[in-house]
């Protein structure tokens, strides 16, 4: 599922903290079941089954998940990798908050501390890398 954004570009709808917490099952351990998202899920959280499947087939219809039968069993794959993901929501945080600038949004986490020195040093590589691959 979609929606339109102010532009009118379609973008997906963004997962939930719950959609998230199954997601994470289902990429930590593809294909996955309905009975092995529901076990680590359950762990934290007081859900039944049927919520599960639920939002499992919710998941599904918004775009993230699809699923294959194995006998009567139906197990689900994801259709993008997480990182994927954190780059379009990324992305929109930029376009809505940084008037679309990856710059400004960098030297804010960078004012507020949000990156060790570790972190830059690696991201420093990582553009220099880039740089040489002419990307």
């Amino acid at each position: 599922m979609t929606r339109r954004n102010k532009s009118g570009a379609r973008v997906r709808i963004p997962l939930t903290d719950l959609e998230n917490a199954v997601m994470r099952v289902v990429w930590d351990s593809e294909p996955c079941s309905v009975e092995a998202v529901y076990e680590v899920v359950s762990r934290n959280r007081d859900l039944k089954e049927t919520t599960i499947r639920t939002l499992l087939r919710r998941l599904e219809q918004k775009g993230y998940l699809q699923h294959d039968s194995e006998g009567r069993a139906y197990v689900y794959r994801a259709t993008e990798r997480p990182r994927s993901l954190a780059a379009r929501a990324v992305r929109q945080i930029i376009d809505r908050f940084c008037q679309g600038s990856v710059e400004e949004l960098v030297s804010g986490m960078v004012d507020a501390k949000m990156l060790s020195k570790s972190e830059m040093s690696r991201l420093e590589e990582f553009v220099r890398t880039q740089k040489k691959k002419g990307k």
